[in-house]
């Protein structure tokens, strides 16, 4: 049986979290000079029986390069009384100085008779480029293990147009706060958009939310939060396990991330309500009403956007409730975060209505489709406002 130690970056554990810090960022922790001569020495030694996998650049939905290692260590080699682990590394991009990271994991007392695999991992972002990595590990006893490999992260010719979130030759620690605040940006245009986000697990029935959930949906309203075109914002955040609206922002410059982080939290996805079990089409009846009171909005944004995961449920409650409606005269657009579209590869409750507002649906699986969606989108709103406001002129000639 394996047992698995995460890092602080992951959130996982046994015993007490370790944490990864960077070591040049000036800072009073530096390298020991014995690490760093092992290190310059550039000799694979195994003191310490581990096993490093390098962890290819891939490109996620925040728009850098994630990298990174595994490394595993039998739990007989580490048996014995409380240890410590260290892991301190360099990370060298092409033509530049290096970024040194250390970790450390405290070992509980391990009995000599413990089978099986400690599982080990480290993060950390670059920006494209070339990158030789020195890591090393050490216990108490000064045993070693070292590795040395060398990566490229480069986007693939039909991506070059998308703008990374990292410059090129860049090294970060790997950043865990999804709900941080954004920068604040100078508004351009005169844009006025709604944003109705379901924050709800790819799988429905999960009884939390992960980071895979939530990391997409941050990256969607980040991607749109930056645009300077758009002036303000109304934000709708609901849960449709929970039916429920649990985080509200109108008419707001900037998008407050960490109280839609703070919102987050009074979900109980594990839990079920027993009114919400009598109530034979509940679901349909709360989307229903959440769509018709939010387009029908008298403020008239210049655009509503739907995003989060497919909903599937019986579409026709939500239909019955927008035949009323006649023609919304604001673009209408869903950004389906769906990680395995096919999985689910019919149109769901939310794309059904986008439909029949003669909206435009995009599926987000991969950071490009957010990259090129996002244009198009943008695109497509200006294109809208510009036509309105010409038609409102010329009538008033």
């Amino acid at each position: 049986m394996a047992m698995r130690l995460g890092l602080a970056l992951l959130g996982l554990g046994l015993g007490p979290v370790w944490g990864q810090q960077l070591l040049s960022a000036g800072g009073p922790v530096r390298m020991f000079t014995t690490d760093a001569a092992t290190l310059d020495i550039g000799e694979v030694r195994n003191d310490l029986p581990c096993t490093v996998e390098p962890i290819k650049p891939a490109l996620g939905f925040d728009l850098k390069f994630h990298s990174g290692y595994d490394v595993s260590v039998s739990l007989k080699d580490l048996a014995g009384a409380e240890n410590q682990l260290v892991m301190v590394f360099r990370v060298i991009p092409e033509g530049r100085d290096p970024v040194e990271f250390v970790q450390r994991l405290n070992v509980p007392a391990i009995d000599e008779n413990t089978r099986g695999q400690a599982v080990l991992k480290g993060l950390f972002d670059v920006g494209e480029g070339k990158y030789h990595v020195e890591w090393l590990m050490r216990d108490r006893s000064e045993r070693v293990c070292t590795a040395f490999w060398d990566q490229e992260a480069s986007l693939p010719a039909r991506d070059r147009e998308i703008a990374l979130d990292i410059a090129a030759g860049t090294v970060l620690p790997v950043d865990e706060e999804q709900f941080k605040q954004e920068a604040p940006v100078e508004r351009e245009g005169p844009l006025n958009v709604k944003l109705i986000v379901n924050f709800a697990p790819q799988d429905a029935a999960s009884a939390s939310l992960q980071p895979s959930d939530t990391d997409g949906l941050c990256s969607i309203l980040r991607n749109i939060a930056r645009e300077r075109r758009i002036g303000k914002f109304t934000l709708v955040v609901y849960n449709m396990q929970e039916q429920r609206v649990i985080y509200r922002q109108d008419d707001a410059s900037q998008i407050d991330f960490p109280a839609i982080g703070e919102a987050l939290k009074s979900l109980n996805l594990g839990t079920v309500d027993l009114n919400r079990l009598n109530q034979k089409h509940g679901d349909s009846e709360f989307l229903a009403g959440l769509v018709t009171r939010e387009i029908t909005d008298e403020k008239k944004p210049d655009a509503v956007i739907f995003a989060g995961p497919k909903v599937t449920l019986d579409s026709g409650p939500m239909l019955d409730a927008l035949k009323p409606l006649g023609e919304v005269k604001a673009p209408v657009f869903y950004m389906n975060y769906e990680l395995d579209p096919l999985m689910t590869p019919w149109r769901d409750a939310i794309g059904t209505a986008v439909h029949f507002l003669k909206g435009s649906e995009f599926t987000i699986s991969h950071p490009r489709d957010l990259f090129f969606a996002w244009n198009e989108i943008i695109g497509r709103i200006v294109k809208s406002k510009v036509g309105r406001t010409s038609t409102i002129a010329a009538s008033s000639q």
